[in-house]
């Protein structure tokens, strides 16, 4: 074995023989002589100078004494301990380095050779091959762990990639920038910061391209100090703080930048080193991402195809299937049906009408590679349902053994259904337009002139004319002559405004002329220069002729309202006037044209107004008419009776907008009445002498009776004051009593009021018996009166009522003393009875007569009829009171009962 070889298995820690002598000048290492105590006594070779101690300056010092404090505990004992053993040694040089040494030690003839080598690269390279390791190792974690964590986390994962690096390299910030395909620049994708550092950047941060200018073959470091003159916008980027870029660079160039903000690099960690840790990083993070955004962009073609109802298919030639995409399969409605599915089933969906042809076309497709594109029904049971429609579209891919056929289905229902509903509302308007009096036309904008370019096909039916014949210069002939200046005129106002609508007359192929509504539209380009007018004729001479014969009827009817002699005029639900005649003006004292804005409810009273106003709301569409009596009270004049008839005008929702109302004046009549009515009271009262002659005799017999007594006593001397007194005070009702009826009977003789009066029916009762009890029971009638037990009001006049009663009780005192006459042992009696409902309140008046012939009861309440002797009666009394009750709004009728007749005063409840 060689010297050299020697110290090569030294190098490798391998023991060996150990030479007895050695070169007396070594070419490299470390020679030292050393003691038996292990003192070095010389030092030779290159590596000397590297020593911190320089021999000589110390004398014989101890090899401990040279070496750094980790090695020292390797040099213990003495030299003869260290023999066949390999020595690893590190002194300590001069400038703080350290030098490391490996070798053995030799006995020579005056003590002990150590001889060493210099291994300091060996070990360096060793440290930076374990270096390499734990970053090629840290790097595969990092990918293996992007590469299986979840989309859902993958932010989150890379994120704690970030604090991986940044602790294990200490960078106090570092982030990932990812080239952003939208805008072309750089966005911050995460970034993390140690708790001691500030942030750099923030994840989502848009750097713009300030990253383009560094050199992307190889990592970049960025000086705080001189970055602003190297590079400002890498020096704007880490912000004015220290900083290292490493790109990562793939088929599309560079798509990433790691950036570590406060760091400039380790001198143990290559820039391969870094280039490899950045593409650990980011190349399965642009993977994931490009993974993501691929399955968003399936979940997207998947829903959209799920809106659309639509789906790819594929023919499979070696089994004669067809394979659908499921979300065509759900749109078809076959969820539970297989992906593959023989041809035949397929086509068996599709509507009868369309199958053979899509059978056809997909064989063509097959044979002959034809594109395939053509729109079928599908087969539905529900036959009232619109048809489903689809749009099959395939072409072939390919050629030989690698050819396939591939295509979609398209949900077109709406768009075919509608197209199918617009081609029918085409048709429909087609014929509508042919078959109707509208002619529709296009004028073409021709050298300041519209000339004539369409008319539709109604325009022969309707005129006789064809597009050929209404030329430019023949249509202004077949205006009317009186109205070429209104043709002339509409045309220059749709080519200044845009739009017109006239009305002018047009000669028909038989010379007649038609009255033809025309509006037209002038259609201008983006210069706002005239193209084309459109526009219609529309035949209105019926409707004209007709507005002329309206106009005329409006003006016999304007003749007919002011010559009428009755009063007319419309009035609006207030009651305010919007129209008078003449006569309503005439008896009003004014003119007619100042009777529109007056009120009606200025001459009538507060009840009166009220009634008329709630006669007015009643009114309806279906009931528009109402008539009644009013009674005016004009200023300086008596009280006015005007018969009065409305009828309400409605609009289309049912409100009353205005009433027209005509009326004629009935004071003479109403007076009449009135007259007729008092004429009758006297009569009654007339006939009611006897009984009030009674009325008044009972009091006055009974009055001079105490007068007797009283004075028999005085003239006996037997005055006593409780006996005066009494009979003064029997005087005193009897008086009482006797002007009572006198009173009654110069009320019930007066005129009744103007107006009808709230009152309590059982008033007349009482006034009635007041009148005729004493009587009747004097002629020895009974009078049983059954009290009301109720209190009600009705509107009308007591003393009228109390009449109408008072004519009934007499004229069954004069049939029942009739007819005792004839049966003396006949007992007669007159019963007056009150009931009432919600909305009348009705009083009886029923005797034991026997009632009246039948053949009668329809004439009973005429006037001037009577069943009593020439001269006795005037046959007024019933008529009178029929039409008293009638004009209180109620009814009086008669029937005959099990005892004789029964009169029934029906009166409406206020």
């Amino acid at each position: 074995m060689t010297a050299g070889d020697n110290v090569f298995g030294r190098l490798l820690g391998r023991a060996g023989s150990v030479p007895l002598e050695a070169p007396a000048t070594p070419a490299f290492g470390l020679w030292m002589q050393l003691d038996q105590q292990g003192r070095v006594l010389d030092i030779s070779s290159a590596l000397r100078a590297q020593l911190a101690v320089r021999f000589g300056d110390t004398p014989s010092p101890s090899l401990r004494d040279l070496l750094c404090a980790s090695s020292a505990l390797s040099a213990e004992g003495n030299p003869v301990d260290w023999q066949r053993h390999s020595l690893d040694l590190d002194f300590q040089g001069p400038a703080g380095q350290v030098l490391h040494t490996r070798g053995w030690i030799e006995r020579d003839r005056e003590g002990w050779t150590l001889r060493l080598l210099d291994v300091g690269d060996l070990l360096a390279g060793r440290q930076l091959a374990e270096h390499r390791e734990q970053n090629h190792q840290l790097a595969s974690q990092m990918s293996e762990e992007l590469q299986v964590c979840s989309l859902a986390r993958l932010p989150e994962v890379f994120n704690e990639q970030l604090r991986s690096l940044s602790q294990r390299w200490h960078i106090p910030c570092v982030a990932l920038a990812l080239l952003d395909e939208e805008d072309q620049g750089w966005r911050i994708y995460s970034q993390y910061s140690a708790h001691d550092a500030p942030a750099l950047w923030q994840t989502g941060q848009r750097l713009g391209t300030r990253l383009d200018s560094a050199n992307g073959n190889a990592p970049v470091s960025v000086s705080g100090s001189q970055g602003r003159h190297d590079n400002p916008r890498l020096h704007s980027v880490f912000g004015d703080a220290d900083g290292f870029l490493v790109p990562y660079r793939d088929a599309q160039g560079i798509v990433a930048w790691l950036l570590c903000g406060f760091f400039k690099g380790q001198s143990q960690t290559s820039e391969r080193d870094w280039l490899h840790l950045t593409a650990a990083l980011a190349a399965p993070l642009l993977g994931r991402l490009r993974e993501q955004r691929n399955q968003q962009q399936l979940e997207r073609v998947e829903a959209l195809q799920g809106l659309l109802g639509t789906g790819w298919w594929e023919l499979l030639p070696a089994t004669q299937e067809i394979q659908l995409a499921p979300q065509l399969l759900h749109s078809l409605g076959q969820e539970d049906g297989a992906a593959r599915q023989p041809l035949n089933l397929w086509l068996e969906l599709i509507h009868p009408a369309d199958r053979q042809e899509l059978n056809s076309r997909l064989h063509d497709l097959q044979a002959l590679g034809k594109p395939l594109l053509t729109s079928v029904r599908l087969q539905r049971t529900d036959a009232e349902q619109n048809p489903l429609w689809y749009r099959v579209q395939g072409l072939a891919l390919g050629t030989g053994d690698n050819r396939r056929w591939i295509g979609f289905m398209l949900d077109i229902s709406d768009i075919k259904n509608q197209q199918l509903q617009a081609a029918a509302a085409h048709a429909r308007l087609d014929n509508l337009i042919a078959s109707s009096p509208a002619v529709i036309y296009v004028q073409r904008y021709v050298n300041g002139a519209l000339h004539p370019a369409f008319f539709s096909d109604s325009l022969t039916p309707l005129m006789g004319w064809t597009l050929a014949e209404c030329t430019h210069d023949n249509l202004a002939a077949l205006i009317h002559p009186d109205d070429r200046d209104l043709y002339f005129e509409r045309t220059r106002q749709l080519l200044r405004e845009g739009s017109v609508r006239s009305r002018y007359r047009v000669r028909d192929k038989q010379g007649s002329y038609h009255w033809l509504l025309d509006e037209a539209k002038l259609l201008r380009d983006d210069l706002g220069l005239p193209i084309e007018a459109v526009g219609l004729w529309l035949d209105v001479t019926e409707a004209t002729l007709a507005a002329e014969h309206v106009k005329q009827s409006e003006e016999r009817y304007r003749i007919l309202v002011e010559d009428s002699p009755a009063m007319i005029c419309r009035y609006r639900p207030d009651l305010t006037l919007t129209f008078g005649n003449t006569p309503l003006a005439n008896y009003l004292e004014c003119l007619p044209a100042q009777l529109p804005g007056l009120n009606l409810g200025q001459w009538l009273s507060d009840e009166q107004r009220q009634a008329f106003v709630q006669r007015i709301q009643r009114l309806t569409p279906e009931f528009p008419v109402s008539t009644a009596e009013i009674s005016l009270q004009l200023p300086g004049r008596e009280h006015a009776w005007w018969v009065w008839s409305d009828r309400g005008v409605f609009d289309e929702q049912g409100i009353l907008l205005e009433v027209q109302a005509v009326g004629r004046d009935n004071t003479e009549v109403r007076r009449s009445q009135q007259q007729l009515t008092q004429s009758a009271k006297m009569a009654t009262l007339g006939e009611m002498a006897t009984g009030l002659a009674h009325e008044i005799n009972q009091p006055l017999n009974v009055m001079r009776m105490a007068v007797v007594n009283v004075l028999k006593r005085l003239s006996n001397g037997d005055a006593q004051i409780d006996y005066l007194t009494e009979k003064l005070q029997r005087i005193d009702a009897q008086v009482q009593r006797a002007a009572r009826v006198v009173d009654h009977m110069r009320v019930f003789g007066r005129r009744s009021e103007i107006e009808q009066q709230p009152f309590d029916p059982a008033q007349a009762i009482e006034g009635s018996l007041s009148l005729l009890s004493e009587g009747l029971r004097g002629k020895g009638v009974e009078v049983s009166v059954t009290p009301p037990a109720f209190a009600v009001q009705v509107n009308g006049y007591v003393d009228q009522l109390e009449q109408v009663l008072i004519n009934l009780m007499v004229n069954a005192r004069d049939a029942l003393l009739s007819k005792r006459d004839k049966h003396p042992d006949f007992q007669p009696w007159i019963a007056l009875h009150c009931e009432h409902d919600s909305r009348h309140v009705r009083i009886l008046v029923e005797d034991n007569g026997g009632g009246i012939d039948p053949r009668l009861l329809e004439r009973i309440f005429e006037p001037f009829f009577t069943t009593k002797p020439i001269g006795v009666g005037t046959g007024l009394g019933l008529s009178v009171s029929y039409g008293i009750v009638e004009n209180m709004g109620g009814r009086l009728s008669v029937v005959n009962g099990e005892h004789g007749a029964r009169f029934c005063v029906e009166l409406p409840i206020i």
